[in-house]
C-alpha cells in the first residue's frame, strides 16, 4: 500500500512510503514509516525557511534531524504501551529525547535571529538587546560592556590625549572649486537722503552643491595639410585608438560604466534606465560588450596585480559564492569567487593594501590549489576543509592561521540563541584580546609580538584550560559543545599571531574585500555567464584596489584604460599604473606642480 505525506503545503511536494504488503498504516512500523516522511519534509522546510532569508550563514543539514524529539514525540503519544519497563532504557529514551529537544529548540530560535534578530557580532548589541527583555537588570543600573570585536577604536591610555572626532561641522573641503554667487539688495540709494550706499562688509555661506552629469558628444576633427605647389605630402594626425574600434563610447563613459556597476554596484540595467532618462536609448547587450572589452584591455594589469598579491609571503584567502547563468538548464548555478588580499598596513610592512578575485567553477581544494601554484608562506583563512588539504598537501610549505573572529561568531550565536553564560564569558575573554591588538595597531612586527607574549598569551592560555574543562562537563552534540571543538581543533592556527607579529588575529582584511562582491551580487542576482564572471573578477579587482587606495576608481580607470589604449604605457611598465603607484606618482607631480 501506499501513503502520501504532505508535510506543509508550499514547502515541499507529497513525499511517498511505500508499507510492505501486509503492514498496517496503524502498525508501529508503519506510524514510523511515516514519520520519517514528515521528519525529511519539515527538514525541507527549514532549508527553505534558511534559503528564503538571505542573511543567513547556516546550510540546511544544520538543521537535519531537529524534528526528531517532535517525531519520538507523536510516536509515543499514540503508542504508550510500546514504552519500555526497563529503567535504564527508559533513563537512555528521556536522555536523548532531552538532547533532541534541545536540538530543536536551538534550531527555531536559530531560525528566528535570522530572520528577525540583529546581525550584529559586538558584545555591546548582544547584550544590550537581552537587556532590553530583562526588566530587573534594567533596575539595577546595568551598563552593556564595551565592544569585543575591532569595530570600534580601543581606550586610550589616560596619559594621551584624546583624538579629535572627525567631524563636519560646516568647512567644506578647500581642495573644491568654489563658484561664487553675489547676491546684491534691490537699491544701493540711502533710504532717508537717497546718497549712495558704499560697502562696508559681507556675509559669506557656503554650501555643497553638485552638478549632475551631463552626456556631451565628442567630435573629433583631423585637419589635412597640403602644399600648394606640390603634388603630394599631405599631412593628417593618426587616428587615436579607442576601447571599443567603431564603437560610439568614450573611454570616459565606459570607465564610468565599469566603476558604476563594480564600485557602486549599479547593474547594467539600472544604468540603461538612467541614460534613458537623459535621451539616450541603449541595450543592456551594449553595455554588457563596453564592459568586456574593457575587462580584455586590462587583463594584463589584473594578472599582474593578482601575482603581485601572491608574491607576498603571507595570504588572506576566502571564497564565495558567485551564480552564473547556465542556458542549457534555464537556471543558475553555483560558481565560486575566490579572494585573494594582502595588507600590511597594521605592522608597517612592504605589502600595499590590494585584492584580486579569481573566478573558479567550485570551491574544492583542486581550485585553490591550482590558484595558489608555488605560494610558500603563512595563508590566513577561515577553517573551511579545502585549505587544511591544501596545506597538507605541500608539506609545511604552507602555513595556515585561522580567523579569530569565526571562532568568536560561534560563541555569538550560541549566546544569541541560548544565553549561556560560558558563551558570554568566552566573548568577554576574546574582548581583552582584540582591546590589545586595537592599541598595538600600527607598531612594528616586534614589538606586536612582545606586547602579545606578555599580554595576549596569558589570556588565551587560561581561554583554553577554561575551553577543555567545560567540553568535558557538555553533550556532545550541543551548539556549544561544537563552537568549543571547533575552537580547540583549531588552536594551533588560531594562536600563531602569538608567535609571529606579522600575522592578525582574523582575516577579517579578505572578508572587508568580500562585501563589494556580496553587494553587487544581491543587486545583479548573477553573472550572465563565464566569460562575464571573469569580467567582473578583472574590473571588481581593480577597482577594489584603487578604493583601498582612498582614489577616485572613475579617475583610475580612466587614466589607466587611456595609457594603456594609446600605447602611452608599455606592457613592461604596467606595474606604474597598480593603484599604490598610480597614486605614488600622481602625489609627486601634484607636489611638483
Amino acid at each position: 500500500m501506499t501513503r502520501n505525506v504532505r508535510p506543509n503545503s508550499g514547502c515541499v511536494g507529497s513525499h511517498t512510503v511505500t508499507s510492505m504488503a501486509g503492514d498496517s498504516s496503524d502498525s508501529p512500523e508503519g506510524i514510523f514509516r511515516c514519520a520519517l516522511a514528515r521528519r525529511a519534509g519539515v527538514d525541507a522546510c527549514l532549508t527553505q525557511a534558511c534559503e528564503a532569508a538571505g542573511r543567513c550563514r547556516l546550510r540546511g543539514e544544520d538543521f537535519a534531524g531537529a524534528c526528531d524529539a517532535r517525531i519520538y514525540r507523536s510516536i509515543m503519544a499514540i503508542r504508550p504501551e510500546a514504552l519500555p519497563t526497563d529503567a535504564a532504557a527508559l533513563t537512555e529514551m528521556v536522555l536523548a529525547l532531552d538532547a533532541e529537544n534541545e536540538k530543536l529548540r536551538v534550531a527555531m530560535q536559530t531560525l528566528k535571529e535570522m530572520i528577525f534578530g540583529k546581525r550584529s557580532e559586538r558584545l555591546v548589541a548582544i547584550v544590550a538587546e537581552q537587556l532590553a527583555l530583562e526588566l530587573d537588570d534594567l533596575a539595577t543600573g546595568v551598563t552593556p560592556p564595551a565592544s569585543a570585536n575591532d569595530d570600534l577604536p580601543a581606550t586610550k591610555p589616560a596619559g594621551k590625549p584624546r583624538k579629535k572626532a572627525r567631524r563636519n561641522i560646516g568647512a567644506l573641503p578647500k581642495h573644491l572649486p568654489r563658484c561664487e554667487q553675489v547676491l546684491e539688495p534691490d537699491t544701493t540709494a540711502c533710504p532717508c537722503c537717497q546718497g549712495a550706499l558704499h560697502r562696508i562688509g559681507e556675509d559669506v555661506s557656503e554650501v555643497l552643491d553638485v552638478i549632475p552629469a551631463i552626456l556631451r558628444v565628442l567630435r573629433t576633427v583631423r585637419p589635412k595639410y597640403a602644399c600648394r605647389g606640390c603634388t603630394d605630402g599631405v599631412v593628417q594626425a593618426k587616428v587615436l585608438p579607442r576601447l571599443v574600434e567603431g564603437g560610439m563610447a568614450s573611454t570616459a563613459l565606459v570607465a564610468h560604466v565599469v566603476v558604476s556597476k563594480f564600485a557602486w554596484y549599479l547593474p547594467l540595467y539600472r544604468q540603461v534606465q538612467i541614460l534613458a532618462g537623459q535621451g539616450i536609448h541603449l541595450d543592456r547587450a551594449t553595455l554588457a560588450g563596453w564592459v568586456k572589452r574593457a575587462a580584455w584591455w586590462l587583463k594584463s594589469l589584473y594578472e599582474l596585480q593578482l601575482r603581485t598579491i601572491q608574491a607576498s609571503p603571507r595570504l588572506f584567502c576566502d571564497e564565495t559564492p558567485m551564480p552564473v547563468l547556465d542556458p542549457g538548464r534555464h537556471r543558475t548555478r553555483i560558481c565560486q569567487f575566490w579572494a585573494h588580499a594582502m595588507d600590511d598596513r597594521p605592522w608597517g610592512g612592504p605589502s600595499p593594501p590590494a585584492v584580486a578575485y579569481v573566478f573558479a567553477d567550485g570551491r574544492g581544494t583542486e581550485e585553490i590549489a591550482g590558484q595558489l601554484t608555488g605560494f610558500s608562506g603563512i595563508l590566513q583563512v577561515d577553517g573551511y576543509a579545502a585549505y587544511k588539504a591544501l596545506a597538507r598537501g605541500h608539506g609545511g610549505a604552507i602555513q595556515l592561521a585561522f580567523c579569530l573572529a569565526h571562532a568568536r561568531r560561534k560563541f555569538v550565536e550560541v549566546y544569541k540563541t541560548m544565553q549561556s553564560p560560558f558563551a558570554h564569558e568566552v566573548i568577554e575573554r576574546l574582548q581583552a584580546v582584540y582591546a590589545i591588538e586595537a592599541e598595538i595597531r600600527g607598531s612594528s612586527a616586534e614589538q606586536r609580538l612582545a606586547a602579545r607574549r606578555t599580554r595576549a598569551a596569558p589570556l588565551m592560555e587560561v581561554l583554553k584550560a577554561r575551553l577543555s574543562s567545560m567540553l568535558d562537563q557538555l553533550f556532545s552534540q550541543s551548539k556549544l559543545a561544537e563552537a568549543i571543538n571547533y575552537t580547540l581543533n583549531h588552536w594551533d592556527g588560531l594562536t600563531l599571531f602569538l608567535r609571529d607579529g606579522r600575522v592578525e588575529v582574523d582575516s577579517n582584511t579578505v572578508e572587508r574585500s568580500m562585501r563589494p562582491i556580496a553587494m553587487g551580487r544581491r543587486n545583479s542576482l548573477f553573472s550572465g555567464s563565464e566569460s562575464g564572471a571573469e569580467s567582473w573578477a578583472i574590473l571588481a579587482s581593480l577597482v577594489n584596489t584603487a578604493k583601498l587606495h582612498e582614489l577616485d576608481p572613475q579617475v583610475y580607470l580612466a587614466d589607466v584604460l587611456e595609457r594603456i589604449i594609446s600605447g602611452q604605457t608599455k606592457s613592461h611598465q604596467l606595474r606604474e599604473l597598480l593603484a599604490w603607484n598610480w597614486k605614488a606618482r600622481e602625489l609627486s607631480a601634484r607636489e611638483a606642480a
